[in-house]
């Protein structure tokens, strides 16, 4: 009988778990669907294509916005800097490429690209121009911090332009997630940092600029095609067959244009940062010596048959041909075969002694803490009292009835040949009563005892 019942038991077991497997494929779904609160999409297409324009308050407002942004790198600040990007309207152009490329419509794609020049024409002119009159042009932290375009501004272009589509194609569209966008991707630093670039004749700083620029604005307009190929809008259909195969063949080349080197700069970037992280381990591992110390680190990363290359400033004692010889061998074992280590060090005639400079850097702390110490004294000798002047009113006030108000100063009493002498004490009491007297001898004792200075002059006002 029991057999009887493990054999009816047993096909049950493969069903029940498909059926699990079902009913949580049912709940991811439910749960990560983009059908709740979608937009219809003729209503994403017409925002969009509005954002695209550039004229009348849109011109107007980039000029302020890139004005804003400019006057952020000029003084340094991340606050102004942010707030330029939250009023910038420059997202609308470069989504407007994506989307026309995700539903092949060839005049959305041209009015795109012509704001987008027309764009990218007016911030820099008006960034190079402010720039040129500013009085302020040194190389800020933010102005530095946008010439360099590192693996995180593309990982942060691509999800920031992922997220703020899938914010445009919702019903709602009063959500934070649209100007987080415009404060993650940044794409007006850059182009203000391109302006600078011009105005004060660093070159480097407009390339550098205009590429972190070009990079956010390609993985943008990716992010916004990949949403409009998920959510599978509709393609625009061409009566004229001809025409359409010219149109999608035109797409596809723009399109393989501008992705294309926008992966191929992507995946540089990210062999960069590797190369970079794997080089900043080797050296923190192999050179880890008690007496030398590694004070600079220039990594080169290079493709092709020029190697790579690592160099090396060391402080300290120097180390020998071998142990330099043992630290080459032993780049094959943190994956950087046929990189070059270039190790730079002072002779041993010129080595710097370490102990020698942490001695200096000793008394010079300790004549430091002396001239610290002799100024907090004299300070000390010009302070009122030792307490509080108020208390001290209050005091007088509780031990003498006519006493209406007391001023209190303390100097240094200087002979008529400039020398210094005591410290003196001097107390002006004001009277309730101008006719009733004040015991002044009493007083002047009192203020001895109470401020610890022997010489007090007390004066009453009559």
């Amino acid at each position: 009988m029991k057999k009887h019942e493990q054999t009816e038991n047993t096909p049950n077991a493969p069903s029940s778990f498909a059926a699990w497997l079902g009913e949580m494929r049912e709940f991811l779904k439910g749960r990560f669907s983009l059908e709740d609160d979608k937009a219809q999409r003729d209503e994403v297409v017409a925002n969009i294509s509005k954002g695209v324009e550039f004229r009348g308050v849109n011109l107007w407002v980039l000029i302020f916005a890139t004005m804003v942004a400019s006057l952020g790198l000029n003084v340094n600040s991340a606050a102004v800097i942010i707030g330029a990007m939250l009023i910038s309207p420059i997202m609308g152009p470069i989504m407007g490429v994506g989307l026309s490329l995700g539903i092949n419509d060839f005049e959305l794609l041209k009015r795109s690209l012509r704001n987008l020049a027309l764009m990218f024409i007016v911030a820099i002119i008006t960034s190079t121009v402010y720039f040129f009159i500013s009085p302020l042009s040194s190389n800020s932290s933010e102005l530095l911090a946008r010439t360099v375009p590192t693996t995180y501004d593309v990982l942060i272009a691509l999800f920031g332009g992922l997220a703020g589509m899938v914010a445009q194609t919702r019903q709602d569209r009063t959500s934070t997630v649209i100007p987080g966008v415009a404060i993650a991707t940044a794409l007006i630093p850059p182009l203000c940092t391109a302006g600078f670039g011009l105005a004060t004749g660093q070159i480097r700083f407009f390339f550098g600029a205009f590429y972190l620029f070009f990079i956010n604005s390609v993985f943008i307009a990716l992010a916004t095609y990949l949403v409009v190929r998920f959510l599978g809008y509709e393609k625009k259909v061409f009566i004229d067959k001809a025409r359409e195969r010219t149109v999608k063949r035109l797409m596809m080349a723009i399109t393989l244009v501008t992705f294309i080197p926008s992966v191929v700069i992507g995946f540089h970037m990210v062999q960069v940062s590797l190369f970079e992280a794997t080089a900043d381990k080797y050296v923190t591992q192999v050179f880890n010596f008690p007496h030398t110390r590694v004070i600079e680190c220039n990594k080169h990363y290079a493709h092709g048959k020029k190697p790579s290359r690592i160099e090396l400033l060391l402080v300290g004692e120097p180390l020998g041909e071998e142990v330099i010889e043992n630290a080459r061998a032993q780049l094959d074992g943190f994956g950087l075969e046929e990189v070059e280590l270039v190790v730079r060090q002072a002779n041993t005639e010129d080595r710097v002694d370490v102990g020698l400079l942490q001695r200096n850097y000793q008394e010079l702390l300790a004549e430091k803490n002396r001239r610290i110490e002799e100024m907090t004294s004299q300070l000390k000798r010009y302070r009122v009292t030792d307490v509080e002047v108020n208390d001290v009113s209050r005091e007088m006030g509780a031990l003498a009835e006519n006493v209406r108000a007391v001023s209190l100063m303390k100097g240094i009493t200087f002979d008529v040949a400039g020398q210094p002498g005591d410290t003196t004490l001097v107390c002006v009491i004001t009277r309730r009563d101008p006719a009733q007297p004040v015991d002044v001898e009493t007083l002047k004792n009192w203020l001895r005892l109470r401020t610890k200075v022997e010489n007090v002059k007390l004066f009453v006002e009559p």
